[in-house]
């Protein structure tokens, strides 16, 4: 297989394995493009996710934990607790795991959650350090969003812009051919772009809001999340490509690494379906949240992207743009 997610084909003939459910307690069990789990425990649902971080090298600790927590919100969740596994190569130093765990406490605290445990060790099977979060929240019953719950006729909102994980990353990878190319300031604002990577505020306004479903946009990019939310809820979509948001600074990195915007890892925006997505907006940008409706919800099965007079089928993700970029540097 190619370096990435394992192709959704295969994962769900695996995920198949699991399909007779054993614990009444679990009420969101695993499917593709789903990121969370639900327990049904007494009181608030307890929903749980995990992600680990492969493609980066630099701000590992900040971005596991807001890719943790943006998946919980995507769920309607409210980030609690945060479980941190770290697997470092022989030869690393103790100021490198502070300074993963400095990361850690800044992003926690961001997203007010605490850190209750996890695991660290030196270990010759990886040959750079892997992190890996957990990420526990409560969400109210009634209030659960999953990805499957799109309908036809429902507007597709997205909040902020595409490919700003990936800006952020690429502008560490490629630090000195960008600022030959761009300059110091052009790819020291695109790191401060990290800032932004957090959905948490928008998914619970969204969830509060009444929401069919969310998806927060990571591997594979908006494209790739597109697809899975028309897999998951068995339905089509329509998006228009002029109306998904993508900041200058991508597409000047993205056009000179000769990479998509729309398929590189994207954490930092969330897809929404809701019926009249007007309603929405207007909550968003009451709380400083950019958010655009990019398309909808169709009673078919294709998922189609226009692009001026193109209608253009969004396929089965391939491997996220940022693996074709880390391949340039030899990273892969």
């Amino acid at each position: 297989m190619n370096i990435g997610k394992v192709p959704n084909d295969i994962l769900e003939k695996l995920l198949k394995m699991y399909d007779s459910p054993k614990r009444a307690e679990v009420i969101s069990r695993p499917n593709i493009g789903e990121d969370c789990a639900a327990l049904d425990l007494g009181g608030d649902l307890c929903v749980v996710t995990t992600d680990p971080i492969t493609g980066s090298d630099d701000e590992t600790g900040f971005l596991g934990v807001n890719i943790a927590c943006n998946d919980l919100a995507s769920a309607g969740a409210e980030p609690l607790g945060l479980m941190v596994t770290i697997l470092a190569p022989v030869g690393t130093d103790t100021g490198e795991l502070e300074k993963v765990m400095k990361q850690l406490k800044e992003a926690s605290e961001m997203v007010n959650a605490d850190i209750i445990g996890g695991h660290t060790e030196i270990t010759d099977a990886v040959n750079r350090m892997i992190l890996s979060v957990t990420a526990i929240g409560k969400v109210k019953k009634g209030k659960l969003v999953t990805t499957e719950g799109a309908k036809p006729g429902d507007d597709i909102i997205l909040t902020n812009y595409a490919a700003t994980e990936g800006t952020v990353i690429l502008s560490y990878f490629f630090e000195d051919e960008l600022k030959r190319e761009f300059g110091n300031d052009f790819v020291e604002e695109s790191k401060k772009l990290l800032s932004n990577i957090s959905v948490v505020k928008e998914g619970l306004l969204a969830a509060d809001y009444g929401v069919s479903s969310m998806h927060d946009v990571t591997e594979g990019g908006v494209l790739g999340a597109l697809w899975e939310v028309g897999s998951a809820s068995g339905y089509g979509l329509e998006v228009h490509k002029e109306k998904i948001p993508v900041l200058e600074h991508t597409r000047k990195i993205c056009k000179f690494l000769s990479i998509d915007p729309l398929k590189l890892i994207s954490s930092g925006c969330m897809l929404i379906t809701v019926p009249n997505g007007s309603g929405l907006l207007k909550l968003f940008h009451e709380n400083n949240i950019k958010a655009s409706i990019i398309g909808q919800i169709t009673s078919g099965k294709e998922c189609i992207i226009k692009d001026g007079d193109k209608h253009i089928k969004i396929d089965v993700p391939e491997p996220d743009e940022l693996y074709k970029a880390r391949s340039m540097k030899g990273l892969v």
